[in-house]
């Protein structure tokens, strides 16, 4: 049964008297405050063992955040941020939260999935995924709140969060430079801002004027990242929509880029222009850290109404995955990990295929940046340090200090997990989180720290060969990888778990060195002969091309965003747009790969590849002529032949899958004991082994 309403919420909630575990909402008449609004509570299908039944509730966090508060310093633009009556900052993040209904059986455990875009990637559901069970069996308390505040409401599934605008003293528009990077996909007359491959749909910063010939607008395009720019006459786009009922010069719209001659796909468009009034999105990393706090800590909220967790929370973890993992990176990184009153706010947390840091904590941010080579290599978020020791130097800058810096100095550090798959090597540079500079040498990591590779695995995505697709006029290869990392990451996180609450040491990191010769120059990289081999297009048997190795990565150089901003904090004002390129390079190490498999050599090893059905590469090589590119955060796929006289007559210098199971029996014995293999070595639950053992026997490889 669904209530909603403040009068569902009076008849929901239970009075707790003083309890020992649970502190106030405000120490003190002028402290933030910080206000509870629940707009509905239903059940959540189904019965968790001696847990019972869960239930959800959907709100809003109204708070305050303390301009004069030193725990806020760091946040860019605090001191002009519009203010309230009380000489606060305002904020309301939206957030969902999944309970047990007795929370006397709850584990004591608070998660936090932090949102990607404004969306809840890792939505807990058994039943949609039968694994996640787990959580809920635990009595784990979910929840997910906004912390992004240029998502726009446009689904009830996005999460947003309201931050305040800077202005100057006088009440003027603050006005800066903005770039973005306008990527098409298919012939189109406009383009949305903000831009970018990921960040079209959210809200954009208005610029000062729609007159493209002032001083500071312009528009280029180029058909590699690496190419000249290409001017286009300010005559020839403007800022409207544009259609065929609508053609140029459109309809007058800050919010959009209209070209005479259209948006080409062959090419990558960059425009910048003046903006006005940018959000304090900085803000949010503080309604993070005090949202958390308080339903960790709070017994009620400061207009008296009743914490639902108060007094059943111990311990609280974090994830974030892709773009929410670097700000949980990011997070940590500029001290938000220290609560106002000195105590850690997360115990732990696990940063999921997050190579970098996120551009949330400089005028006109925007969160939301990607890294790869047609995906806005030289946005924000590249420069921050990727190492994780409070006393590493940057051999390139000489900067000292890594991303558990300032934690360590509050000892407010969580117990911190990074995953990586092989994309985070490839295109997203990550491999100075492993090596130094000049990529000699391995970097000692932290104690509290653990780094998990996940070998053969791409950025996102299912895995099993039915996630395969294949458009040959777009990618050179079968697109997407057979190997998967969702069954590590929840064995992982329960490994994590443990070690914070009953201090059980996780399994060790699981990267690749340059010591062991297992992380190395991507054209010291040694890939088997690949060849005559076919793939499905539309149900018909296509020939796959023979590999061809090219070495691409995305390489990681230093940019100069002007002196006003401080690239160490990804923070600050960025006054040369486009940057810079310094001409400094960070060097490129990727993982060496198995010369019979082609799968990398180092990591952690999924059922999927260590009972393999062909090679699953970390990347995959853009078709399109004229583009020298790697397919966004997209691996690739290659089968293995099915017979020995097959894999001879091709010249395939892997192994063939007869030469490898005989039978299909064989296949299914060899899952079952990878899958006993990672379950000792806790990187898999049991149901979760059992499952793909079952899958196993579903698919049919051999006679």
């Amino acid at each position: 049964m669904k209530r909603t309403g403040r009068s569902a919420w009076l008849l929901a909630t239970f009075w707790i008297a003083a309890l020992p575990q649970a502190r106030a909402a405000q120490d003190a008449p002028d402290a933030p405050r910080i206000t509870l609004e629940i707009t509905s509570r239903e059940d959540v299908p189904g019965d968790w063992g001696n847990v019972g039944g869960y239930e959800k509730l959907t709100g809003v966090i109204h708070g305050e955040v303390d301009p004069a508060d030193p725990h806020n310093a760091i946040i860019q633009d605090l001191q002009l941020a519009d203010r309230n009556a009380r000489g606060m900052l305002d904020y309301a993040s939206e957030f969902v939260l999944l309970k047990p209904k007795d929370m006397s059986k709850a584990s004591g455990v608070l998660r936090y999935d932090a949102p990607n875009r404004g969306s809840i990637l890792t939505w807990i559901d058994p039943a949609r995924t039968p694994g996640d069970a787990v959580y809920f069996e635990r009595g784990t308390v979910l929840l997910y709140a906004a912390w992004q505040g240029d998502v726009p409401k446009s689904s009830p599934q996005r999460l947003t969060l309201s931050v305040p605008l800077a202005h100057n003293a006088d009440g003027s528009s603050i006005t800066g430079p903005y770039r973005a990077e306008l990527v098409p996909n298919q012939p189109t007359p406009s383009m949305s801002l903000p831009g970018g491959t990921f960040n079209a749909s959210m809200l954009p910063y208005a610029p000062a004027s729609l007159d493209t010939a002032q001083p500071g607008y312009s528009l280029t395009r180029r058909v590699n990242e690496s190419d000249a720019r290409q001017s286009i006459a300010a005559q020839d786009w403007a800022f409207a929509r544009c259609d065929a009922e609508h053609p140029f010069p459109g309809t007058p719209d800050p919010a959009s880029v209209c070209l005479r001659a259209g948006f080409d796909p062959q090419y990558l468009y960059e425009v910048v222009y003046v903006a006005k009034d940018p959000k304090v999105m900085g803000v949010g990393l503080a309604a993070l850290r005090d949202v958390v706090s308080f339903f960790r800590h709070d017994a009620q909220d400061s207009d008296g109404r009743t914490n639902p967790l108060a007094g059943h929370i111990h311990y609280a973890l974090a994830e974030g995955t892709s773009q929410s993992g670097n700000l949980m990176k990011t997070f940590m990184h500029l001290g938000f990990n220290q609560a106002r009153d000195g105590s850690k706010v997360f115990d732990g947390i696990y940063a999921q295929v997050a190579a970098r840091l996120t551009n949330i904590n400089a005028r006109f941010a925007v969160p939301g940046s990607a890294g790869g080579l047609r995906a806005d290599r030289t946005a924000f978020g590249q420069m921050g340090p990727r190492a994780l020791a409070p006393d590493y130097v940057d051999g390139l800058t000489g900067e000292r200090g890594g991303l558990m810096a300032r934690c360590t100095a509050t000892q407010t550090c969580p117990k911190f997990f990074l995953g990586l798959s092989g994309t985070e090597f490839w295109q997203l540079q990550g491999a100075p989180v492993l090596s130094d500079a000049s990529g000699a040498r391995d970097l000692k990591q932290p104690a509290d720290a653990r780094i998990y590779y996940y070998a053969g695995a791409q950025h996102g995505g299912p895995g099993g060969t039915e996630s395969i697709h294949w458009d040959p006029k777009q990618d050179v290869y079968p697109r997407g990888t057979v190997v998967q990392f969702n069954d590590t990451f929840r064995a992982l996180w329960i490994a994590l778990e443990d070690w914070v609450v009953k201090g059980t040491p996780p399994p060790d990191s699981r990267a690749p060195r340059i010591t062991d010769g297992t992380l190395v120059a991507p054209k010291a990289v040694k890939f088997p002969v690949m060849r005559g081999v076919s793939w499905p297009v539309d149900g018909t048997p296509t020939p796959i091309p023979a590999f061809n190795y090219l070495a691409r990565v995305n390489r990681m150089t230093r940019l100069d965003f002007g002196p006003q901003y401080n690239a160490k904090d990804e923070s600050g004002i960025a006054t040369v747009l486009p940057p810079r390129d310094t001409g400094r390079l960070y060097a490129p190490r990727v993982p060496q790969v198995d010369p019979k498999t082609g799968i990398g050599i180092a990591g952690v090893h999924s059922v999927e590849a260590l009972a393999p059905l062909g090679t699953s590469l970390e990347f995959d090589y853009v078709a399109r002529p004229g583009i020298v590119d790697l397919s966004t955060l997209a691996g690739s796929f290659i089968p293995f032949h099915a017979t020995e006289a097959a894999r001879k007559a091709a010249g395939d210098t892997r192994p063939s899958l007869e030469s490898l199971y005989g039978m299909q029996a064989g296949y299914v014995a060899a899952v079952r004991k990878a899958a006993d293999k990672l379950v000792a070595q806790r990187l898999l639950l049991p149901r979760d082994a059992e499952r793909l053992v079952n899958e196993a026997k579903a698919r049919k490889v051999l006679p």
